[in-house]
């Protein structure tokens, strides 16, 4: 079986469109149609619903569609274990938010430049939000966000690769002496979060405001901002002007010197969990750079980790 028509046909069931997937495919539709109709004498079942108005899988196509996956995968694996790893190049598109670029982003770019240094890396900072449309439509290879609660696409492979526990931030010199105050203080200032609309932000927002009717503190005396960048709301806890929900790595320095603390407060938010996704058609080079991805977080967690629980 040619594994070059397998890939053939996940790109047609996630582009929908013979057109787009022979664009895509660098080919002509004919070209594609006919991959599909050899892959389909090869496996004996119809792949293409071909009677109905748009585009469709059958129930075959559907029930095949994790095979194939398996089947692509496996190739590129095989691929990229023949392959003399120094003389793999590719350019790679790579999309990560800001809680990468504060922790392991740095070790991630030289480790991958030290173990394929002909892959030319192409980065793009930005919300989850914004990622992963980008993915989906083909603009970056490999997207390293929040990870996200489902994903809807069966085109998309996805990876669980640290969870960052969050924690209530402030100068110290704001925090008072009595545990019991912690809460009060807390819904007296700006909390800082991130952007608005986030899975971060809407889980602070529910705890803000859980806090407040315990407490009999009117909504509308609280506050929850929401920071452009994670820079900023360091800046902003640094110079005291309100409490942050942010992982406690971003601002390890300033609680190892005493100048930030940690409030006492319960509930905690919940922890960013960050994944990686690319596609289940991407290429060698997009397998490599995410296996580098995975080696360079476990790295940074067996650094960092133990050193943060410690602290907590």
């Amino acid at each position: 079986m040619n594994t070059r028509f397998v890939e053939t046909f996940l790109t047609l069931a996630r582009l929908g469109s013979f057109r787009a997937t022979a664009v895509a495919m660098h080919a002509t539709p004919a070209a594609i149609s006919l991959r599909i109709k050899t892959l389909e004498a090869e496996l004996g079942v119809e792949l293409i619903e071909r009677e109905a108005a748009l585009f469709q899988l059958t129930a075959n196509g559907e029930r095949l569609l994790a095979h194939a996956r398996s089947v692509v995968q496996a190739t590129r694996s095989l691929q990229l274990a023949a392959q003399d790893e120094t003389q793999l190049a590719t350019r790679l598109r790579l999309g990560v938010i800001e809680t990468v670029v504060h922790s392991w982003l740095p070790d991630y770019i030289r480790m991958l430049n030290a173990e394929y240094h002909r892959i030319v890396v192409d980065l793009t900072v930005d919300s989850s939000a914004v990622l992963g449309p980008r993915l989906r439509a083909a603009e970056l290879d490999l997207v390293i966000q929040v990870e996200e609660a489902a994903v809807h696409e069966t085109s998309i492979v996805s990876a669980l690769l640290a969870s960052y526990p969050v924690r209530w931030i402030a100068r110290s010199d704001l925090i008072p002496a009595g545990r019991a105050k912690h809460v009060q203080t807390l819904l007296s200032k700006p909390v800082l979060t991130f952007g608005r609309g986030t899975a971060p932000q809407l889980a602070v927002e529910a705890i803000v405001q859980t806090l407040a009717k315990r407490a009999g503190v009117p909504l509308a005396e609280t506050q929850v901002t929401c920071m452009p960048s994670v820079a900023v709301i360091v800046k902003l806890l640094r110079d005291g002007y309100g409490i942050a929900a942010v992982p406690a790595l971003f601002v390890e320095p300033y609680l190892s010197s005493g100048e930030l603390a940690q409030l006492q407060v319960r509930p905690l938010p919940p922890p960013i969990n960050v994944a990686m996704y690319y596609r289940d058609d991407a290429d060698v080079g997009v397998l490599a750079a995410s296996r580098v991805a995975r080696n360079a977080c476990d790295r940074y967690a067996k650094k960092m980790g133990r050193q943060l629980i410690e602290k907590r």
